[in-house]
C-alpha cells in the first residue's frame, strides 16, 4: 500500500528566511506559527502556538528570500522530514521539518488576485493599472513609460502561462 505525506499549514513568519547556497543550489529556512483558538473547561478562550521548521530549496528558495518577511501570513503546502543530527554538546537530536512544495502570502498587503467580475467590466490593462497603483503608490510619482513597461512585461509573463515553481 501506497502512503501519504501531505502539510497543508496557514501561519505567520518568525524570522525572515535564511538563505544558504549549495554550488548553484539554495536553501532558504524559516519558522512559521500557526495558532489553534479553543475553549478550556471553564470557557474561557485559550490560544495554542506550534512553532515548525519550514525549508524550501531551490527556485521556491529564491522566491523566499525575495518576498517573504517576518510577520508575513502565509499557506505552505509540503511534506514532513525528520532527520537525526547531532548537537554542539555531541547529543543527538531528531528535527522535524516541512519539506515546502509550494507557499502562497496571505498578506493583504502582499496579496494581488483579480476577481472574475473585475475582468469582466474592465479590459486586463485597466485592472493592471488599478492593482499597481494599489499596491506600488511610488510609482505614480515615475513617469507612465514605467507603468507601461511594467503592464507589457506582466502581459508577456501572463502569455507563457503556468510557471514551474
Amino acid at each position: 500500500m501506497v502512503g501519504v505525506n501531505k502539510v497543508i499549514l496557514i501561519g505567520n513568519l518568525g524570522r525572515d528566511p535564511e538563505v544558504v547556497s549549495f554550488d548553484s543550489v539554495k536553501k532558504a529556512t524559516f519558522s512559521l506559527a500557526t495558532t489553534e483558538v479553543h475553549k478550556s473547561k471553564d470557557g474561557s478562550k485559550v490560544e495554542e502556538t506550534e512553532w515548525h521548521n519550514i525549508v524550501c530549496w531551490r527556485g521556491l528558495a529564491e522566491i523566499a528570500e525575495r518576498f517573504l518577511k517576518k510577520g508575513m501570513q502565509i499557506y505552505v503546502e509540503g511534506k514532513i522530514r525528520s532527520r537525526i543530527r547531532e548537537d554542539k554538546e555531541g547529543y543527538k537530536r531528531r528535527v522535524v521539518e516541512i519539506i515546502a512544495d509550494n507557499f502562497e502570502i496571505l498578506t493583504r498587503q502582499y496579496n494581488v488576485a483579480i476577481s472574475a467580475n473585475e475582468t469582466e467590466n474592465q479590459n486586463s490593462e485597466q485592472v493592471y493599472e488599478e492593482i499597481i497603483a494599489d499596491n506600488f503608490p511610488n510609482l505614480e510619482n515615475k513617469s507612465n513609460s514605467n507603468l507601461s513597461k511594467l503592464l507589457s512585461e506582466d502581459t508577456e509573463i501572463e502569455k507563457l502561462g503556468d510557471l514551474p515553481f
